[in-house]
C-alpha cells in the first residue's frame, strides 16, 4: 500500500502563493505518475497538474503560467507552487499517484487540503 499526505494549504488573498507538497509512504517498489486533482463545492473533480516519473508535466489551462508541479524521486514527494490565486482556485486538492506494489500497478489517493482564495 501506499500512502499519501498533502499539506500546504490553507487561506491566501486573491494574487497570494501557495505551495502544496504531497509526501508518499509505504511497500511500493516503484512511485510512477503523480498528479494535483480539485475539488471544489458543488463541482466535480478536476485534474490540475500531473508530472511523470520522468519527469514530464502537463497543466490544466486554468493554472498554466501560474502554477508549476515538480518532484523529488528521492524523497518520494510532489509538490504544487501555485502563484498568482484567483477565487476560483478554491478548492480541496488531492494528490494521486500510480505505483507499483505486489498486486501490480494500483492508484492511491491522499485525503486532500483545502485552499481558501478569498479577500
Amino acid at each position: 500500500q501506499v500512502h499519501l499526505v498533502e499539506s500546504g494549504g490553507g487561506l491566501v488573498q486573491p494574487g497570494g502563493s501557495l505551495r502544496l507538497s504531497c509526501a508518499a509512504s509505504g511497500s511500493a517498489y516503484k512511485i510512477g505518475p503523480m498528479e494535483w486533482y480539485r475539488q471544489a463545492p458543488g463541482k466535480q473533480r478536476e485534474s490540475v497538474a500531473g508530472i511523470s516519473d520522468g519527469g514530464a508535466t502537463n497543466y490544466a489551462d486554468s493554472v498554466k503560467g501560474r502554477f508549476t508541479i515538480s518532484r523529488d524521486t528521492a524523497k518520494n514527494t510532489m509538490y504544487l507552487q501555485m502563484n498568482s490565486l484567483k477565487l476560483e482556485d478554491t478548492a480541496v486538492y488531492y494528490c494521486t499517484s500510480v505505483a507499483l506494489i505486489t498486486s501490480g500497478w494500483s492508484r492511491f489517493w491522499g485525503q486532500g487540503t483545502q485552499v481558501t482564495v478569498s479577500s
